[in-house]
């Protein structure tokens, strides 16, 4: 074989790496709201036009998410908590006193792990093994699933639809992971990007964010949802939100 003819065979075998890793984390693109919004609106969680899915990230968290369910009690709300995995088996009866007082359980994977490296065997036991855990806890079966960080790659979307659940990152949320966040800051930020339809993003937990951050969400709530009232728009769970689970 001469030079000139394995110079395609290199510069295969120099691409096909790069092509695969472009492969795994061009979805993550739809992190961005100007694709996410107009491009894939019901990834956005863009449902019924008078309702809100207000959902929470990153529990159960024993020491914060008991004060997020008695104030949505107060409130009259139900929501969807987006769960860790590793934390549902350290926390089961959080898990369950979630599912008891009405409140919806989605999968947010086993950790809250950055998925830069391609991993689509570690991608599809991490998420079934939520799901069981989810199951096995609560006896309730999930239907949706955002993944950490909202980063959605091929081999997290695939191991999701596999498992039978249905990706969903939101439309406004409140960045009330910040060490400078407040109840007036995370309101503000939700109500300009709030439309009929939406889905709001917050986290019950200070796991993997500023100590406290949570307590910025938790003094938001209140007003977000009068907010919503006044507007002639219903605050509730995914599952309220016409969206169909295998959509």
């Amino acid at each position: 074989m001469s030079p000139k003819s394995g110079r395609p065979w290199r510069t295969a075998a120099v691409l096909a790496p790069v092509a695969v890793a472009a492969a795994h984390i061009a979805p993550a693109a739809t992190w961005l709201p100007g694709v996410r919004l107009p491009l894939f609106p019901r990834l956005a969680g863009l449902g019924g036009g008078r309702h809100i899915a207000l959902t929470f990230d990153d529990g159960p968290d024993p020491e914060s998410t008991p004060h997020f369910l008695d104030a949505l009690d107060e409130l009259g709300v139900r929501a969807t908590f987006f769960l860790l995995g590793e934390h549902m088996v350290r926390h089961s009866a959080m898990v369950r006193e979630t599912a008891r007082r009405g409140h919806e359980l989605a999968v947010h994977g086993w950790t809250h792990e950055r998925p830069w490296r391609p991993a689509p065997a570690r991608d599809a036991e991490q998420i079934t093994r939520t799901v069981r855990a989810l199951r096995d806890i609560s006896g309730h079966r999930p239907h949706w699933y955002r993944p950490p960080y909202g980063i959605l790659t091929s081999g997290r979307w695939l191991a999701a639809r596999r498992a039978g659940l249905r990706p969903v990152l939101w439309s406004a949320w409140g960045r009330d992971w910040t060490a400078d966040a407040t109840p007036a800051s995370v309101r503000a930020r939700i109500a300009a990007d709030l439309r009929g339809g939406g889905t709001v993003l917050l986290h019950d937990s200070d796991r993997l964010a500023a100590p406290g951050c949570w307590r910025a969400a938790l003094g938001a709530l209140p007003g977000l949802v009068r907010d919503c009232r006044e507007a002639g728009l219903s605050v509730g769970p995914l599952r309220d939100h016409g969206l169909t689970p295998q959509g």
